[in-house]
């Protein structure tokens, strides 16, 4: 998780192109092999049909490959204006994809980069509005109970009785056309939040209840603290071994939510790039036999969500105060 994260956080430097560059003569590329030639890494030169249907190799001709080239700018952090990358040709006449090229002759492993800042920043940022909503909804129903238990826990279940997919869909319809692509980002984590809120208010209402009842939440209580700062400070604490095993187990549904709406159509639009609008590419059959390397974003989706279940497993195994 380390390495996925820091390559996601710097991915303008080891991409060697910027996501949204397009060439005109490579479309649908295949992957370039690499080759030691003249005592260094060099990639594979192809000879493509009329068509660009198919590509063959040339023999022995290769393009020498080199490490921290200067190349297309980009913003490092969002804020650094470099040109350097991590590796490439130098020469945008005799590109090097290395997993190959896009319908629209973009590199794919340069897009898997910069839609990699989109797709698991959208689970970190959704974790905190989810749990922020659900620790503070869930920790005062528990705690207060009464009516404020009653209204709260109402309300969540007129959440969670609405289909998750649907409730998505309909919320994004509200978008007005033409936003852009920061914005729609931005509201798609807000909506993903607003529709996992409730399940998360639910467990920490039934861990407040037993936290409630102990002796120093009792203590603070007869000390006169205010509810707010019994919640806070003596209650919300006690919660959270299990919210750090939820939001490790829970962040790939986020990851997953936002790839579900760029699949669709319906969320981050091109040319921005993402996980979700790489697969879009990769839902027609024929293209997918024809161009196997399409199916990249789907791997790195896999290895994501496989990873931080293993994380998530570890940290309850770590957390559980039985063992």
């Amino acid at each position: 998780m380390v390495v996925v994260y820091f390559v996601a956080i710097f991915a303008g430097f080891f991409a060697p192109y910027r996501y949204d560059r397009d060439d005109r003569s490579r479309f649908f590329h295949c992957p370039m092999s690499l080759r030691f030639a003249n005592g260094g890494l060099a990639v594979q030169v192809y000879e493509g049909s009329s068509d660009f249907s198919h590509y063959k190799e040339v023999p022995g001709k290769t393009v020498p490959l080199h490490f921290f080239v200067q190349g297309q700018s980009y913003k490092l952090l969002g804020c650094i204006p470099l040109t350097t990358h991590f590796f490439g040709t130098g020469d945008d006449s005799a590109p090097a994809y290395l997993l190959g090229a896009d319908e629209m002759g973009r590199d794919v492993l340069s897009r898997l980069l910069y839609g990699s800042q989109l797709s698991l920043s959208i689970g970190l940022v959704g974790i905190i509005l989810r749990f922020g909503f659900g620790m503070i909804a869930g920790g005062f129903a528990g705690y207060l109970g009464g009516w404020t238990d009653t209204i709260i826990m109402r309300s969540c279940e007129l959440i969670m009785s609405i289909p998750a997919l649907y409730l998505i869909m309909a919320l994004r319809s509200t978008f007005p056309p033409g936003m852009s692509s920061t914005k729609v980002y931005l509201l798609i984590v807000v909506i993903l939040s607003l529709v996992g809120w409730a399940g998360s208010a639910r467990v920490i209402r039934g861990i407040s209840l037993s936290l409630r009842e102990r002796q120093y939440v009792l203590a603070a209580r007869t000390l006169g603290l205010s509810p707010w700062r019994i919640v806070v400070r003596h209650v919300l604490p006690g919660s959270f071994s299990y919210l750090i095993v939820a939001a490790t187990l829970s962040i790939p549904n986020f990851i997953l939510g936002e790839v579900v709406l760029s699949f669709l159509g319906v969320g981050v639009q091109e040319p921005s790039a993402s996980w979700g609008i790489m697969l879009k590419a990769a839902q027609n059959p024929v293209s997918l036999a024809e161009y196997p390397w399409l199916l990249a974003p789907g791997v790195a989706i896999f290895i994501t969500v496989l990873a931080f279940n293993f994380l998530g497993d570890g940290l309850r195994d770590a957390l559980d105060v039985k063992t």
